[in-house]
């Protein structure tokens, strides 16, 4: 039986794209107080929405600090907090990832087992090494997105969070498949 999408993950994965687009849309046409109440009520969505379907609630857990974050910063500087969130988010996913290098498995190989459930030793190695290089991109990329943020104005913020970042993972994915790929014909 094919699995169900699910569709809570789906329009937050969605939403997660297209946030620069929709924060400036948000406040473009709503205001920054209708943007910050969206972009906190998806997030407090998504915290909770996992945990009443059965999803152990540490699968959403990391999501808290970036809830917690954009809200504390929304306090002192509204806008500041609506740019803040790929660099919450950024850090979120190397907490994410180096916890699970602290308790393992790790995260390339819970990803792998889904595919692999027989994963030898070698993979395990290897997807260990591959989430240290993911959790690389991820402090990279918080430190640009963080300097996006720095910025006047909000283009360099649009263009790299909304374009330049999902094409620098885009590039890292492929390329680890690539890797991968060869890794795994080698002799």
């Amino acid at each position: 039986m094919p699995k169900r999408i699910d569709l809570a993950s789906a329009a937050f994965a969605g939403f997660s794209i297209l946030y620069p687009v929709i924060a400036i849309g948000a406040m473009r046409y709503l205001g920054v107080e209708a943007a910050i109440v969206i972009v906190i009520v998806l997030l407090a969505t998504r915290l909770v929405l996992p945990a009443l379907r059965g999803v152990p609630v540490a699968m959403s857990l990391t999501l808290l600090p970036v809830l917690i974050g954009i809200a504390a910063v929304a306090a002192f500087d509204r806008e500041l907090s609506i740019r803040l969130y790929p660099v919450f988010m950024n850090a979120a996913m190397l907490a994410t990832f180096a916890a699970t290098l602290w308790k393992p498995p790790s995260m390339a190989e819970r990803f792998a087992r889904i595919v692999e459930p027989d994963l030898p030793e070698s993979g395990v190695r290897y997807t260990r090494n591959v989430t240290i290089v993911w959790m690389g991109f991820f402090a990279l990329n918080g430190a640009i997105a963080l300097w996006s943020v720095l910025q006047p104005g909000w283009t360099a913020w649009l263009v790299y969070n909304g374009f330049l970042a999902y094409l620098a993972a885009g590039i890292l994915f492929a390329s680890e498949y690539l890797v991968r790929q060869r890794v795994r014909h080698r002799p």
